[in-house]
């Protein structure tokens, strides 16, 4: 009998990396996928992303509609509870072996929180991290807790997991998806690319913003920052893609349609790129410029360089091309012309990757239809000695 694996997926840029994990599961003869999609991926808002997941060839088996029309606190909780309810009554019906969740989104704490009280084996991927300036952080750490296996991006981070106080024979290091997808996916040349966005980009930054959520009421000041650093290079095109659906993340949206609009020769902004397009992107961009983890993740196996605004990704493995600095328009401004420089760029090139080589879902898949389920619900919490 096949072994049933559930994948949520709640954002576009999740989905990106799910994918190469989703498709391997989808081909294998011993496992049945099972597709939720929720959050984001249901909002016209943000582009119905659904539909990607449709056309890429997978079936979702439910769609789950949690968000509320609202990026604030109060919202994102009322959220959380309705996915919890919503999860808990798909879960009942579609009786997974096992649920896979990826990061440490409201919409995957809600789906674990769900699984867990229906006794639901939780397989996490990119535990271990740390985003210290986001409410993510104590997300992630607390999916951890609620799960049974660990698919960790390093070793630091698979320390990390057991030093949580998880059993190391149930914590695997890896790598990252994202990693995968770069070295499989047959990205677009620059002529292809232009096409495809329709918009003449010849020389530009990519740039993605998201709130940092444990930060109250700083979005629209760290937007203007970073618009008005943006304006020094005026030689430079840019590519925005708009925020996940994070508290705040409206502001800083309607200050990139408004800057856009006021800019339509320099600047284009889109709801997602899809992965294929953001790679691309990546790949023909000079630099990518705002807080994603995209840009310490899959940047740096371009070895192309990263300007890194603030305190969102604060925690994580950086690699030599990441440069960090505050929301302060000098400090954005000397980064920004450090990412451009020749010299820089060329000590880039032999950097050592920190996020492994690119066979993350072939190792996942292995694990997942051969790991023993017996008394796998019954955790036991392991002491570092």
């Amino acid at each position: 009998m096949k072994r049933k694996i559930c994948v949520v997926t709640g954002t576009r840029a999740e989905y990106g990396l799910l994918y190469w994990l989703m498709e391997r599961i989808q081909k294998n003869t011993e496992l049945e996928l099972q597709v939720i999609a929720t959050g984001m991926h249901l909002s016209p808002e943000f582009g119905l992303t659904f539909r990607q997941i449709e056309k890429d060839g997978f079936i979702i088996v439910k769609k789950i509609d949690m968000l509320l029309s609202g990026d604030t606190p109060a919202a994102i909780t009322k959220s959380i509870g309705l996915g919890v309810i919503s999860f808990a009554d798909a879960f009942q019906e579609l009786k997974p072996d096992i649920l896979v969740v990826l990061g440490d989104r409201f919409e995957v704490l809600a789906a674990t929180q769900a699984a867990m009280v229906s006794r639901i084996p939780i397989a996490h991927i990119h535990g271990g991290e740390l985003t210290e300036g986001l409410i993510d952080d104590p997300i992630r750490h607390s999916i951890t807790k609620m799960s049974h296996i660990h698919f960790a991006a390093s070793d630091d981070y698979k320390r990390r997991i057991i030093q949580m106080g998880e059993q190391p024979n149930r914590v695997f290091n890896v790598g990252t998806l994202g990693i995968e997808g770069i070295r499989k996916i047959e990205l677009l040349s620059k002529e292809e690319f232009k096409e495809a966005i329709q918009f003449d980009v010849d020389k530009f930054f990519l740039v993605t913003l998201h709130p940092t959520t444990l930060e109250n009421g700083t979005a629209e000041q760290q937007i203007q920052t970073l618009l008005s650093a943006l304006e020094t290079f005026e030689d430079y095109k840019i590519v925005f893609t708009k925020t996940n659906a994070d508290t705040d993340g409206r502001i800083i949206n309607e200050y990139i349609e408004n800057y856009v609009q006021q800019n339509q020769e320099r600047c284009i902004v889109f709801d997602s790129l899809g992965q294929l397009r953001y790679l691309s992107a990546i790949s023909h961009c000079a630099a990518v410029i705002g807080n994603s983890s995209s840009g310490l993740v899959e940047v740096p196996a371009f070895l192309k360089p990263t300007v890194n605004i603030g305190d969102r990704q604060r925690g994580r493995l950086k690699a030599d091309s990441v440069i960090d600095c505050n929301f302060e328009n000098q400090d954005i401004i000397e980064a920004i012309n450090k990412s451009i420089d020749e010299v820089f760029l060329k000590e880039i090139q032999t950097m050592d990757q920190v996020y492994g080589e690119g066979n993350t879902s072939e190792q996942m898949v292995n694990i997942l239809k051969t790991i023993s389920l017996d008394s796998i619900l019954k955790k036991k919490f392991y002491d570092i000695r």
